[in-house]
C-alpha cells in the first residue's frame, strides 16, 4: 500500500526501531526492496535521490514506484530525496510522490525555515510528508560542494518548532556514499537533540556505520529513519561484474540481475534486522 512517512515513522518511534529508506533506480532494486520488506512485515521508504532524477524525470519513478506501492503487501512510501531546489519539489508532488525531502541546508537558517515552510504549505494539504535537514551530511566524493556541518542541538529545536515538518534530518558524524563502515557516531550531539525535541530523526549516509551503531541508533534513540543507498549499490553492481565475467556470452540482462537482484533483498533484509524488524 502506497502511503506517506507520517504514520510508519510514528510507530517506528514508538517500538525502538528504524524505518529504512532505500535509494532505488529501477524495476530491480525496488522490487528487491520490497521483497525484503514483505519478508521481514516491514515498511519501507523508496528514495529517488539526485543522481536518479538527474538520470530519468521523476514522473517516470513515481509512475512505477506508486504503483509498485500499490500493490504491495506492507506500506510503502515513495519519497523524493535531497531536492535542494523547490520546482524540483512542485514537480515530485504533481507527479505522485508520496513523500518529499526538502534540503535546504547550504542555506544560512533563517533561509532554510522560510524555504521549508514554503514546501510544507506545498505538500501537507496533498497528504504528502515533508522532511528537512538542519546541519550537513558530506559526499565521499571530494568534489562535492557539500561539507560536514554538524547539528546545533538549539538550531535543531528552532527548525523543528517552525518549520512544522514530519522528519528532521541531522548531522552527528556520518557521510554520503562511505564504502566502509567507518563513521564515528557523536553520540552526545543526539542525546541533546533529542533531549529539546520530540521529532522524528532521520540518519543520512548510514552504509558507513558500523552494525553495532546502527542497531544502537535504531533501537535505543530517536532515528526514526535511516538512509541508505550504497550498500545497495554495490550489492547490486558488485554480483552484476561477476555475472558478467562469469557468463562472457550472455546479453540478456534480466539473466544477468537475476542474482544481483537476490543479492540487494539479502542486504536489505540484513538492515531491517539491524534496524529492529
Amino acid at each position: 500500500m502506497l502511503v506517506n512517512m507520517v504514520e510508519i515513522l510514528k510507530d517506528a518511534n514508538e517500538n525502538k526501531r528504524a524505518v529504512p529508506g532505500f535509494n532505488v533506480f529501477g524495476y530491480e532494486d525496488a522490487k528487491a526492496v520490497i521483497d525484503a520488506a514483505t519478508e521481514c512485515n516491514a515498511p519501507v521508504i523508496l528514495m529517488s535521490n539526485k543522481d536518479a532524477v538527474e538520470h530519468m524525470d521523476v514522473k517516470f519513478y513515481a509512475k512505477l514506484f506508486g504503483a509498485m506501492a500499490k500493490e504491495a503487501k506492507v506500506p510503502v512510501c515513495v519519497h523524493l530525496d535531497h531536492a535542494k531546489e523547490i520546482d524540483l519539489v512542485k514537480k515530485a508532488i504533481e507527479a505522485g510522490y508520496s513523500s518529499v525531502m526538502y534540503d535546504g541546508s547550504k542555506y544560512e537558517l533563517e533561509e532554510n525555515i522560510r524555504n521549508t515552510k514554503e514546501v510544507v504549505k506545498l505538500a501537507h494539504p496533498k497528504g504528502i510528508s515533508v522532511e528537512a535537514e538542519i546541519g550537513s551530511v558530506a559526499y565521499t566524493d571530494k568534489n562535492k560542494e557539500v561539507e560536514s556541518v554538524y547539528t546545533d542541538p538549539m538550531e535543531a529545536k528552532r527548525f523543528a518548532e517552525e518549520t512544522n515538518i514530519d522528519a528532521m534530518a541531522i548531522s552527528i558524524g556520518t557521510v554520503h556514499r562511505m564504502e566502509v563502515q567507518e563513521a564515528k557516531i557523536q553520540y552526545d550531539r543526539l542525546r541533546e537533540i533529542e533531549e529539546i525535541t520530540e521529532m522524528p530523526l532521520v540518519l543520512h549516509g548510514s552504509s558507513g556505520v558500523i552494525d553495532e551503531d546502527l542497531k544502537r541508533l535504531a533501537t535505543e534513540h530517536n532515528l526514526a529513519k535511516v538512509n541508505i543507498g550504497t550498500a545497495l549499490r554495490m550489492a547490486f553492481g558488485n554480483k552484476l561484474r561477476e555475472e558478467v565475467i562469469r557468463k562472457p556470452d550472455e546479453f540478456d540482462r534480466l539473466k544477468l540481475f537475476v542474482k544481483p537482484m537476490e543479492d540487494v533483498k539479502k542486504v536489505a533484509i540484513e538492515k531491517f534486522k539491524l534496524l529492529g524488524w
